[in-house]
Formats: structure tokens, C-alpha cells, sequence
């Protein structure tokens, strides 16, 4: 771990994943939606690239953050696709050329057909063909300081091994279990490697946290399941990171201690933070866990039908501070057609960020999610996070009043 003054300057960034602007005919998650069978580009970007980075220099943003489409660059298990690496590495040398930070996110959600196929997380063969990537990109790209090993493990784990509803769609705890600990095996690993070619690296994973509350605070059993799902999905990889121990608590069953490579090798924490959840007892759902959004602060649903909750913000970046590593929120948005919206959504949590700071909580970057509308996980193309709304006929970005909205909170706040 490291506290370091490379990150002195605060990074005002937008985030961005390559397949949900992109797409790519290699990937898992192609096959997987029906939604992509007409618009298997989504907006193109792969080939509009150059035009959609001109937007981070109209936002005035210092910081980019986006992933590398590893389906692009392995097509075939032997294969590595040298110009897609070309083509990433654009990207990174316009962001450089303007002063504008990279962060590449190296594992975002997508995989290799192949990869699914014959090496899913929960096989143990899945960690060498991992660091196979991990090494192939690290040796060939440059210029890069900050990396994100995985985006939302977590996510990724309940999605693909618990509701079944993200490649590989298996539905088994035993499973999911053995693909958290070879993901977690491949962040440590995967750090290593970088550190190994890049000085000055600086490391972290995304993690996704909630603002976890009981439905009936009244109730003991929704206290209780809160109590759990918060150390679970917010606290769990926290502690793994600080002992290397990583313990899974699920309702009513016994605890699950794995031991896993990942004690220190943090540089930095990264944050996505979009909502709170209320939990009740219901002994006709799985695990007897109920998950419901409500509108208590009277802000709104998103279109996602997420509560937007700005307070949940300083109570998981309390949480992440514990780490002892400098933060950055590296992902919070909102889906709403109301540009509006979007402006109040992030004064109001960029009104929470300036007070933890304040109140001596280190973070170092924020970042909007996204630059421009995308495809969505699972919704399609109708959840409109971006900065710049996209005609999906005739694929015009067109900038919305959040975007000049943001641009005038990155100057007026001085962190």
C-alpha cells in the first residue's frame, strides 16, 4: 500500500467500458442479449473514438477512465489481435497528447467467447489464461499509470454465479465462491505483473458499494440480513485486502474463510457508488433476502428505478477509508432522460464528496458515469447515463445541459 503524492492532483474524470460503447462479435455478452442483434456496435465508438475523446477536452476533464475489450484483443484462444492493442493505444497516446490521465480498466464484465466457454472463473485453469492477458497488455501498452484489475467483482459474481443473469448464467454458491477466490487470485497476481513493468503503477479494483439499510428497522430478522449483506458486499473485500483473508457470511449458513493473494497490494481504492438498497426478510426468496429500492429522501427513483441517496456516498467512502490508501469514486451516475436530473444528482453528491473531504477522508478523483449514453447490462439502450445523449438511428452524440453543468463544477470546486 501506498499514500502516494502522484496523487496530489484531484482527478475530475468521466467512466466509460469499451463493450457498452463498442460492442465486439468475440465476446461472451454478445450472444447473450438479444438486444445487441441490432445494434451489435452499440454507438460505434470503436470506430468513432477519435470524435468521442474531443468530448472530454469540450468537458474539461483531467481524467479518462475506460477498459480494454479483452474479446478484441484475444478473438481465439491463441490469437492476440495486434491492431486492436494499436487501437487502445491510440486511445491512451490523444489522452496523454491533451493532458487528460488514462485509467484502464483491464476486466470489465465481458470475456472472450472461448474464455467462457472452456475456462470459466470457477476452474482453476482460468488464472493462467487470465495473467496470459494480463501479461500480453501490460508488456505492450504504455503509458498508463493507473490500472483496475477488475471492475465489481462482486457484481460480476452474484450476476454470473448467483442469479444467473451474466455469462457463464450458472446458478451454484459452491461455484461462485471458487470463481470470487481465482478472480481475487488474478488481482493479486495481476498486480504484481504491473508493478513489475510500470515503476511508478498505481493499482487498484472498482468496487461497487451500496448504502444497505433494513426495509423495517423494527424488524430483528431485516436488521440482521442488512447487517450481513453489508459486510458482504461492502466490507468483505475490504478486510481480504487488509489481512488476506477473505470471510463470506451468507444467512443462516456457517462462515466461509478463504484465504486469498491480495494482503497490501492496493495503491489506491476504487469506489462506484450509485444507490442505497433496503433489505427484508421474505422466506419465499433465495436466502430468505428480499432487495427493494425506496424513495425515502423524496429525491427520486432513477430510471433504473435506483433510489438516488447522496448521504450513502459518505457512508461507503467511511467505510473504504479504513484501507488506508487514497480513494477515488470511480464510478456514480444516473439513468434519466432529464438532463435535470442529472445536474442535481451530481451537485448533490459531489456537495456529499466536498465534505468528506473537508472532514479528512482522502479521495482523489471522482468520476461521472458516463460520457456518453451506452448499452446498458440487461436494460438495453434506454438507461441514459451520459453526459452527451446519443441517437441511436443516426449514432450523433449531442451534449445535454449536464454536460456544461459538469464542466462548471469541475471549475468551481477546488479540492
Amino acid at each position: 500500500m501506498t499514500n502516494d503524492c502522484r496523487l496530489s492532483t484531484f482527478l475530475w474524470g468521466v467512466a466509460t467500458s469499451a463493450f457498452q460503447l463498442e460492442g465486439s462479435p468475440y465476446a461472451d455478452w454478445a450472444s447473450w442479449d438479444a438486444i445487441l442483434d441490432s445494434k451489435p456496435d452499440v454507438t460505434n465508438h470503436y470506430t468513432l473514438y477519435k470524435e468521442d475523446l474531443c468530448l472530454l477536452k469540450d468537458l474539461g476533464v483531467n481524467a479518462y477512465r475506460f477498459s480494454l475489450e479483452w474479446s478484441r484483443i484475444q478473438p481465439k484462444e491463441n490469437t492476440w489481435n495486434e491492431d486492436a492493442i494499436a487501437h487502445y493505444q491510440d486511445i491512451i497516446n490523444i489522452l496523454l497528447e491533451n493532458n487528460i490521465e488514462p485509467m484502464v480498466t483491464i476486466h470489465h464484465f465481458t470475456h472472450p467467447l472461448w474464455f467462457i466457454k472452456k475456462y470459466p472463473w470457477h476452474e482453476d485453469a482460468s488464472i493462467e489464461k487470465f495473467l496470459n492477458y494480463a501479461e500480453k497488455i501490460t508488456s505492450k501498452i504504455h503509458g498508463v499509470k493507473y490500472w483496475i484489475t477488475f471492475n465489481e467483482p462482486y457484481v460480476l459474481l452474484l450476476g454470473g454465479y448467483f442469479e444467473g443473469c451474466m455469462p457463464p448464467g450458472i446458478k451454484d454458491v459452491d461455484l461462485a465462491i471458487k470463481a470470487l477466490k481465482n478472480i481475487l487470485t488474478c488481482h493479486g497476481s495481476s498486480y504484481d505483473i504491473i508493478h513489475s513493468k510500470i515503476h511508478d503503477a498505481m493499482v487498484s479494483v472498482a468496487h461497487n458499494m451500496a448504502a444497505l439499510a433494513p426495509w423495517n428497522r423494527w424488524n430483528s430478522l431485516d436488521r440482521l440480513l442488512a447487517k450481513i449483506a453489508k459486510y458482504f458486499y461492502n466490507h468483505s473485500l475490504l478486510d481480504a485486502f487488509l489481512t488476506g483473508n477473505l470471510n463470506i457470511k451468507f444467512p443462516f449458513k456457517k462462515v466461509i474463510e478463504i484465504e486469498v493473494p491480495i494482503k497490501n497490494k492496493l495503491d489506491f481504492f476504487g469506489v462506484n457508488y450509485y444507490t442505497r438498497v433496503h433489505i427484508r426478510f421474505n422466506p419465499f426468496k433465495k436466502m430468505g433476502v428480499e432487495l427493494r429500492h425506496r424513495d425515502i429522501d423524496g429525491y427520486g427513483l432513477t430510471d433504473m428505478g435506483w433510489e438516488i441517496h447522496p448521504h450513502g456516498l459518505e457512508k461507503v467512502l467511511r467505510y473504504a477509508s479504513k484501507l488506508n490508501v487514497p480513494l477515488i469514486i470511480t464510478e456514480n451516475g444516473i439513468a434519466t432522460h432529464d438532463s435535470a436530473r442529472k445536474t442535481k444528482f451530481m451537485k448533490r453528491h459531489i456537495d456529499v464528496l466536498e465534505k468528506c473531504i473537508k472532514n479528512g477522508i482522502d479521495v482523489r478523483g471522482y468520476f461521472y458515469w458516463s460520457l456518453i449514453d451506452n448499452y446498458e447490462w440487461l436494460q438495453g439502450l434506454d438507461a441514459r447515463f451520459g453526459l452527451y445523449k446519443v441517437d441511436f438511428d443516426t449514432l450523433k452524440r449531442k451534449p445535454t445541459n449536464a454536460a456544461a453543468y459538469y464542466s462548471y463544477l469541475i471549475k468551481s470546486r477546488d479540492f
